[in-house]
């Protein structure tokens, strides 16, 4: 999943010999053009096994402080204060709850600050919904679809399993390598029971999303909804990745692909009946979302088609033409359609003194080309510049000091062509974010208006505050397939600043 880009300042960042690893930094870029954001339960491990054996409790445990709860919301942006929306999502849960096995199970839920779509339900009855999720779905059934996958996850006591599977599975090879004295076979054993893990989660989110069409059903939603909100999580992962199709799924995903649990979701509801069942409600939960911050939170970053601004650490930059741009946790990532040029933006802790030569030498483990160093003024902070060249990767380098803090740059360009022109115009857009356009900064958000005769994708698509991908995001945000006809009145989801 995406989180929000939450940069420390360079003396409370991440540790320098973390940097210094450059197969994180090509996993990171690779990332960069296939990541996607999947809708699950997050697992805490917090069961205590007996001597004898591990074994699985029979209910859901009442376990997990405020204070682990708190945690958790920070890590996510913290808690998004919204009533109307908050409103929204605790209804839709009540009454799915009440369509479970388990109506007398109680929730709690809270909205997280964070532009990444996401869910997910603790087994202790905490329920998660992300602001980006809520305005990814476009009717009420969307979303309890969403809330009844979870809430299976919980009924149906899936922590506990895969606990209990992967403390079975280390403690048989745990046996095998101490008392038989066979670490060989140990590790063997404990390489396949990670595949072993990865097909069991992977079957369960399946049996989630199978009870979930059955409780929105019983529900009186419409159970077509599960399909519905995955087709758009596709396409929305697609978009962002910018190559419009979706990554192919890594075989340790904990999640099926989004494809093969579409199909799953459909044919569960047509066991139920034919589309039309139920109700979505979609004009109650559009005036539910209607101005909900959308995208990054400018304390964090916000990118703004082209360009980063970060109004905290008081920077801001234009990406070379054709460029992607993606706010991370950690970075600011950017991609060519064809994934064949991709950038990456970081801050990076340096000790007193330390020159920006000796930063770029600190946080790149590869072999820097003799004499490419280059000290250069850029809009008048200091800067040096470096090549580098892989076997199957040209990258030119940057470490930028804008203020007191330190920053660096890279691009990367597949074979052995150079991606000079380009980073130079990069470089160059680099520049400092002057107090009153930091005040001035406000998050996008979703505005719903009614469409107006006349009025097409397009249209509508010239008026999304998201750079040149406004028709694009419009229908994808709307669930609509390119040449729908819009319909005179009735409400849609248009980005505005």
């Amino acid at each position: 999943m995406d989180g929000l880009f939450t940069w420390k300042s360079p003396a409370s960042g991440p540790g320098a010999a973390a940097t210094r690893r450059v197969a994180a930094l090509v996993l990171i870029l690779a990332a960069a053009a296939c990541a996607g954001d999947q809708t699950g339960a997050l697992t805490p491990v917090a069961v205590a096994v007996p001597p004898e054996a591990p074994r699985t409790t029979g209910g859901r445990e009442r376990t997990g402080s405020d204070a682990d709860h708190a945690k958790l919301v920070a890590s996510f942006g913290g808690e998004y204060r919204a009533p109307a929306a908050l409103k929204l999502v605790s209804e839709v849960t009540d009454r799915l709850v009440k369509a479970t096995e388990r109506p007398d199970e109680t929730y709690a839920v809270t909205l997280l600050d964070a532009p990444a779509v996401n869910a997910f339900a603790l087994p202790n009855g905490r329920l998660y919904v992300t602001r980006g999720l809520l305005a990814l779905a476009n009717d009420t059934s969307e979303l309890a679809a969403v809330l009844a996958h979870e809430i299976a996850h919980v009924t149906l006591r899936h922590a506990n399993a895969r606990t209990e599977m992967a403390l079975r599975s280390e403690l048989v090879s745990k046996v095998v390598a101490d008392v038989l004295k066979d670490p060989a076979t140990g590790a063997l054993l404990q390489d396949q029971s990670r595949f072993v893990l990865a097909k069991f989660s992977r079957s369960q989110e399946f049996e989630a999303d199978q009870t979930g069409v059955r409780t929105l059903s019983r529900a009186g939603y419409d159970p077509f909804g599960a399909a519905r909100f995955l087709t758009s999580l596709n396409r929305a992962t697609a978009l962002r990745a910018g190559s419009g199709l979706s990554s192919e799924p890594d075989l340790l995903a904990t999640h099926p692909s989004t494809p093969e649990r579409i199909t799953q979701v459909t044919q569960a509801a047509r066991r139920i009946g034919a589309p039309g069942l139920g109700t979505d409600d979609r004009t109650h939960y559009l005036a539910g979302i209607d101005g909900i911050a959308y995208g990054d939170n400018p304390a964090d970053g916000l990118v703004r088609g082209r360009r980063f601004i970060h109004p905290r650490l008081g920077v801001t930059f234009e990406a070379p033409d054709g460029f992607a741009l993606e706010n991370t946790a950690r970075a600011v990532l950017g991609t060519t359609p064809d994934g064949s040029r991709r950038l990456l933006f970081d801050a990076v802790e340096t000790n007193p003194g330390q020159g920006l030569e000796d930063v770029l030498r600190a946080t790149w483990n590869d072999a820097i080309e003799t004499g490419s160093f280059e000290n250069r003024m850029i809009n008048g902070f200091p800067a040096v510049t470096a090549v580098s060249k892989g076997k199957e990767w040209f990258f030119r380098l940057a470490a930028v000091r804008v203020g007191t803090n330190t920053f660096r740059m890279i691009i990367a360009a597949k074979g052995a062509s150079d991606p000079e022109a380009a980073f130079g115009r990069w470089l160059g857009s680099v520049a400092a974010v002057g107090p009153d356009e930091a005040r001035r900064l406000r998050p996008a958000r979703i505005q719903i208006v009614a469409a107006a005769p006349g009025d097409t994708a397009e249209v509508m698509g010239s008026r999304m505050a998201v750079g040149d991908r406004g028709t694009e995001t419009f229908l994808v945000l709307n669930g609509l397939e390119r040449g729908a006809a819009l319909r005179p009145g009735q409400p849609y989801k248009l980005i505005v600043e």
